[in-house]
């Protein structure tokens, strides 16, 4: 069983070795990784907005999740839709055959529905990333050129869905206003 939870100040090491893990294998695969932002990347778990993905009480998962659009990524009538934006989502590869990052996507569509929102929204830089995200239901929606290269941008509408017929399991947040998601 997988738990979707909050992420606080004391899994910021459980976070940095499970995205350390990411950037070995992606090393492997000749992929860009972010290894030199791990230190950075682990240390938004004490900052409200990032959750972790865990069994057996280790870090297989993370992403950030904003109800805010970033405004060069979205037109302000896409902003004005409520959605939840996913962030720097990253998986442990030895988990790879329950499919972390599955996992953590159809949460957010059902979170998202949850709180009354319409989308879910992400964005990535790699056309493999956007054939892996339209398996969990995703739609490119448009594509934008960055200094950083061609970003895609892709989105899914919020339905509630059977978490425990996933494996998955939801801990919400506490009640702290500081905190979105």
């Amino acid at each position: 069983m997988f738990t979707m939870r909050p992420a606080t100040v004391d899994d910021v090491s459980g976070v940095a070795a499970m995205i350390t893990a990411r950037c070995a294998w992606m090393e492997q695969q000749g992929l860009e990784s972010w290894r030199e932002d791990v230190d950075d990347l682990a240390g938004q778990a004490g900052r409200g907005f990032m959750w972790v993905l865990e069994t057996e009480g280790r870090i297989v998962g993370c992403t950030t999740v904003m109800t805010q659009a970033l405004p060069q990524d979205w037109t302000p009538e896409e902003a004005e839709e409520p959605s939840l934006y996913l962030f720097t989502t990253a998986t442990d590869p030895a988990y790879r055959e329950h499919r972390p990052g599955s996992l953590i996507g159809l949460w957010t569509v059902d979170r998202a529905a949850r709180q009354g929102r319409r989308w879910v929204r992400q964005g990535c830089y790699s056309p493999e990333l956007v054939k892996y995200y339209k398996t969990q239901g995703f739609t490119l929606v448009k594509e934008q050129d960055r200094n950083a290269g061609r970003l895609y941008l892709l989105a899914r509408r919020a339905e509630r869905l059977d978490l425990a017929r996933l494996g998955l399991t939801d801990r919400p947040h506490k009640p702290e206003t500081h905190l979105q998601g």
